[in-house]
C-alpha cells in the first residue's frame, strides 16, 4: 500500500509516530505487525545519520588513496617501460634485426603458455607494488543492517518502506527506489551501455592514444605501454555485473561522498537471468556498504522454488542474511481492501463496468470532464522508452492520456512501454478491459506488468471494463486464467534467442509474446500476482490513493522542481481531481 506522506525538515513525527497518525485519522487501519515494522525502520533511519558521516569521511580517504595509486601506477609502468627500452636483447631485436636473438627468443617461449597470461603476471605484480607502496584499498565502514520485509498482498509492505524512503531525505545522499520491473530494465540496459562502451573501445586500439604517442619511447615500447592499459581496462571491465552495480545509484556526475540506501520494492527471481543479476547487483552493493530495505511476498530463501542456479541464488541468501532482518508482516488482511469499504470516494467512478451503453457513456463524459480540466487540445504524441525506443501515444493532452486496452496489452509491449507511460502521465484512461482467461494469458500478463508501474508511479487510472475489479482473473467459459507464462517480466527470449545474445547485438525487445518458453512459476505465485493486480486496482479508487498523486507522481514532481527554480520556496501545483 501507498500513502500521501508528508516529510518535515526537522523529520519529525518519526516513522512510528507517522504511523500512529495515518491510524488515528483513519487512513490506516492499526495492525501490531506493521507497527512493529515501523519501529524496526525508525531505529535503522536513527542510525543512518552517524553513518552517513563516516561515509562521507570515508569517501574522502578512497579519493585519495585511488589518486596516489594511479599515480603510482603510471609512475611504476614508465619504470618498466625504460627498462624495456634499455634491455640490450630488446635492442638487438628492434634495432639491428637479429633473427637468430629473435629465433632463440621465440624457441624459449614455452608453448603451452596461453595469450595474454605474462600480461596477467606483469599485471599482478604491478598490483602488488602498489600494495607495498600506497597500501591497500581503504575499508568502508560497517554499515547498518537493513531490512527483508515480506508477507501477503495488501499487508502494508511497501507502504512501509515508502514512509521509510520518505524520511531518508536529507539524511542520506545516495538514495533510490526500485521496483523489480524497472530494476530488470535498468540493469539490462546500463549492460548493454557497458558492452556498447567495449565495443567502441575495441575499435581503437589500433591507434595508440595521445598520451603514449608523447611518451620518450620507441615505438615498440609504445606499443607495450599501450597494451598494458588495454589490459588492465580489460581485467577491470571483464566482471559486468559488478559495473553495472556501481553506477545503480549514485549519480556519477555529482559528489560521491556519503552513504547510499536502496530501497527494493517486490524482490523476485522469476527467471535466471533475474537470480544472476540480483545476485550480482545486490551483493556488490551490500559489500560497499549500500544499506537495503526490500519487500517480497516471499522469505529470501523461499524465493527459488525452482532450483535455478541453486549455488549463485546460495551465495545472494547468504549475503542477504549478513546485511539484512528478515521480517515477516504475519497478517492475512488485505488492508488496501479494508480501507477502500471504509473510504469509498464520494462522487469519484474511476472503474466502470460492466461493457454496456451506460457505463461507456459515463466513462466517456469522464474523460471529457478530465481534458477540459488540465486544459490543452487533444493529440497523438510520441514519448521515449528505455533502450532508445519510442511508443505511439494515441490522445493525451497536459499529463492524461488515453489508450485502449488491446494498444497497451494486444501488442508486444512490456515494462519499460509502461515505465514510460507512467512516468509522462499522471492520469491514465484504458478502454475495452475484457475478463481474462487462458486464450489471452499473454495479454493478461501485460496487464499486471501495467498496474504494477501505474501503481508504482502513483499514476490516476480510470478503467472501463466487462467485469467488476474481483471478477477480472476469475476466467471466463473458455477456461480458468493459470499457468501464464513469465508474465512477472519481461519475456526471456526473443524470437529463440537467449536474453543474453539479443543484448549482446544491441536490440533489446519491450518484452514480446513469450514464444515457447517453459514457465519458471508456480502456481502460488500466478495466484499472489492475480490478487496484487486486484488489489491495487481497489486501492487506486480510494480518496487516500488519489490525494497522494499529487506528492508522489514524477509530473508534479517535476513541476515543482521548475517553479522552485524561479521561485523561493516549496510552491506546489494544484490541480483538482
Amino acid at each position: 500500500m501507498r500513502f500521501v506522506l508528508t516529510v518535515i525538515e526537522s523529520r519529525l513525527p518519526r516513522l512510528k509516530f507517522q504511523y500512529k497518525s495515518l491510524v488515528e485519522q483513519g487512513k490506516l487501519q492499526h495492525d501490531p505487525n506493521q507497527e512493529a515494522v515501523a519501529f524496526q525502520l525508525e531505529k535503522l533511519l536513527g542510525r543512518l545519520e552517524q553513518y552517513e558521516k563516516e561515509m562521507a569521511e570515508y569517501h574522502e580517504r578512497l579519493a585519495k588513496w585511488s589518486t596516489e595509486r594511479e599515480n603510482e601506477r603510471c609512475k611504476l609502468l614508465m619504470e618498466e617501460a625504460e627498462s624495456q627500452q634499455k634491455d640490450d636483447v630488446w635492442k638487438s631485436v628492434t634495432n639491428q634485426g637479429n633473427k637468430f636473438v629473435q629465433r632463440w627468443l621465440s624457441r624459449k617461449k614455452p608453448e603451452n603458455v596461453e595469450p595474454g597470461v605474462g600480461k596477467w603476471v606483469s599485471y599482478l605484480n604491478r598490483e602488488r607494488k602498489l600494495d607495498s607502496v600506497v597500501g591497500r584499498r581503504p575499508t568502508a565502514p560497517p554499515a547498518p543492517k537493513g531490512l527483508y520485509i515480506y508477507g501477503n498482498v495488501g499487508s502494508g509492505k511497501t507502504m512501509l518502506m515508502d514512509m521509510f524512503y520518505s524520511a531518508t531525505e536529507g539524511i542520506v545522499k545516495h538514495r533510490k527506489r526500485y521496483h523489480f520491473h524497472e530494476a530488470m530494465l535498468k540493469i539490462n540496459e546500463q549492460m548493454h551501455q557497458i558492452w556498447k562502451n567495449q565495443v567502441e573501445e575495441k575499435s581503437l586500439h589500433s591507434s595508440l592514444s595521445n598520451w603514449v604517442m608523447n611518451l620518450p619511447f620507441d615505438s615498440r615500447v609504445k606499443e607495450w605501454v599501450a597494451a598494458e592499459e588495454r589490459y588492465k581496462q580489460e581485467v577491470q571491465m571483464k566482471n559486468i555485473l559488478p559495473a553495472v552495480a556501481d553506477k545503480f545509484i549514485i549519480d556519477w556526475q555529482a559528489d560521491q561522498k556519503g552513504g547510499s540506501i536502496l530501497c527494493f520494492d517486490e524482490i523476485q527471481t522469476v527467471d535466471v537471468f533475474a537470480i544472476v543479476a540480483l545476485s550480482g547487483i545486490v551483493s556488490r552493493l551490500l559489500s560497499n556498504g549500500t544499506v537495503l530495505v526490500a519487500t517480497s511476498n516471499r522469505a529470501p530463501k523461499d524465493l527459488n522454488q525452482d532450483g535455478m542456479q541453486r549455488e549463485i541464488f546460495q551465495k545472494f541468501v547468504n549475503k542477504m542474511g549478513e546485511h539484512c532482518e528478515n521480517v515477516l508482516i504475519g497478517s492475512e488482511i488485505d488492508y488496501r481492501r479494508v480501507i477502500a469499504q471504509s473510504q469509498r470516494s464520494m462522487g469519484q467512478v474511476h472503474y466502470f463496468w460492466p461493457s454496456d451503453s451506460i457505463a461507456l457513456e459515463k466513462f466517456e463524459k469522464k474523460w471529457h470532464e478530465v481534458t477540459n480540466q488540465v486544459g490543452g487540445q487533444i493529440t497523438s504524441s510520441t514519448i521515449r522508452v528505455m533502450f532508445g525506443r519510442t511508443l505511439e501515444v494515441p490522445e493525451s493532452s497536459n499529463g492524461v492520456a488515453r489508450f485502449t486496452f488491446e494498444y497497451l496489452c494486444g501488442r508486444p509491449l512490456g515494462a519499460a512501454d509502461y515505465i514510460a507511460v507512467a512516468e509522462n502521465y499522471h492520469t491514465v484512461f484504458i478502454s475495452g478491459i475484457p475478463m481474462m482467461s487462458m486464450r489471452i494469458r499473454d495479454k493478461a500478463r501485460r496487464f499486471i506488468t501495467l498496474v504494477d508501474e501505474l501503481y508504482n508511479h502513483h499514476c490516476r487510472l480510470f478503467c472501463s471494463a466487462a467485469s467488476s475489479i474481483d471478477e477480472l482473473f476469475q476466467g471466463t467459459e473458455e477456461g480458468a486464467l493459470f499457468d501464464l507464462e513469465s508474465f512477472q517480466f519481461e519475456t526471456e527470449t526473443e524470437g529463440s534467442k537467449l536474453r543474453r545474445n539479443v543484448l549482446a547485438e544491441g536490440s533489446v525487445s519491450s518484452g514480446g509474446a513469450p514464444t515457447g518458453i517453459v514457465s519458471m512459476l508456480s502456481g502460488q505465485e500466478e495466484m499472489f500476482a492475480f490478487r496484487r493486480a486486484v488489489s491495487r486496482l481497489i486501492e487506486m479508487q480510494t480518496p487516500v490513493y488519489l490525494e497522494g498523486v499529487h506528492s508522489l507522481h514524477p509530473h508534479f514532481q517535476r513541476q515543482r522542481r521548475e517553479f522552485e527554480n524561479i521561485y523561493t520556496g516549496n510552491i506546489q501545483p494544484q490541480l483538482s481531481f
